[in-house]
């Protein structure tokens, strides 16, 4: 009884495994060397395949393409040595086919790892209060769209600084989850860089929960003190708090489009100023509100926004 349930025992793990370990794949025989074709586990891995002749120069690409089946998961990845404490810009040409939102569908990455292939630390300790004089784990670099050529290749790229603890870098191409696209990669590259020049950038945030005022744009208007003393100490970015129009009244009654009045209010501010404001309201987009984050710029225009989640928490 003991051996068959040990035999049992060896099963069931062993079945773990297969779940749980990613699948590996030689796509075809003339794959780049290093390169593998990844997914979490095989009934939900996408079609993989190596353009020897693809890419807008024709040197070749990776491609990932999903069948009409929901929630299909796998990326491209390559291991490459790098050296600690060195700057390496990676760089990738991509071009995506019935992909409604390529961002959050096409994902590319550099993880930071150790000689046993582990998550190495940030130099830098931490100041957060609750992780004071910790180093935190290095997290993945996520390189940012560059622009679009006319022939549809968008360009992402960025330039990272190696932790010293780090001896390879991972780079991945992923596709996750939206049925019947198509997405390929072509000239990849991670190579070591100059550092960049320094660009130094002087942060303010403003503490305070206006509780006067009754209306939004008299809580607004008790910022405006609080903004002058940043930029006469020459803040660049002002940050003030979360749905500040809120503070002492209903999410409902602060609710207004953005761009709106407040947005409006706080972009002369910007202006006046020259400095960059992030303000948090709440906003409306026809039958909901929203707990939004929006930046303005020194012009005065709304540069972005973040929604966090629909509000009131009650609905």
């Amino acid at each position: 009884m003991r051996r068959s349930a040990q035999v049992r025992a060896g099963l069931i793990l062993s079945g773990w495994l297969a779940m749980t370990l990613p699948s590996f794949a030689d796509v075809s025989n003339d794959t780049p060397a290093g390169w593998q074709a990844r997914a979490p586990r095989d009934e939900i891995r996408p079609a993989f395949r190596y353009r020897s002749d693809g890419g807008p120069q024709g040197r070749g690409s990776f491609v990932i393409e999903a069948d009409q089946r929901e929630g299909l998961f796998g990326w491209w990845e390559k291991t490459i040595p790098v050296k600690g404490g060195r700057y390496y810009r990676f760089s990738v040409l991509r071009k995506t086919e019935r992909v409604n939102l390529p961002r959050r569908t096409v994902v590319e990455r550099v993880l930071w790892r150790d000689d046993k292939n582990k998550p190495v630390e940030h130099d830098e300790l931490s100041r957060a209060s609750f992780e004071e004089g910790k180093r935190p784990r290095s997290e993945p670099e996520y390189p940012s769209e560059q622009g679009v050529d006319e022939r549809g290749w968008t360009k992402v790229a960025g330039v990272y600084l190696a932790p010293s603890g780090a001896t390879r870098a991972i780079v991945e191409l992923t596709y996750n989850w939206e049925p019947g696209g198509r997405v390929e990669w072509a000239d990849v590259a991670l190579e070591e860089t100059p550092a960049p020049p320094p660009r130094k950038v002087r942060l303010a945030t403003v503490h305070y929960a206006p509780g006067a005022g009754t209306t939004s744009a008299e809580k607004c208007r008790l910022f405006a003190p609080l903004i002058e003393e940043a930029a006469r100490q020459h803040a660049d970015l002002v940050v003030l708090p979360e749905t500040l129009t809120a503070v002492g009244r209903p999410y409902i009654d602060a609710a207004e489009p953005v761009p709106g009045p407040s947005t409006d209010y706080f972009a002369k501010l910007a202006k006046q100023h020259d400095l960059y404001i992030v303000a948090g309201l709440v906003e409306r987009d026809r039958h909901l509100i929203y707990n939004v984050a929006v930046l303005i710029g020194p012009d005065g225009a709304v540069v972005g926004k973040y929604r966090k989640v629909t509000l009131p928490r009650g609905e």
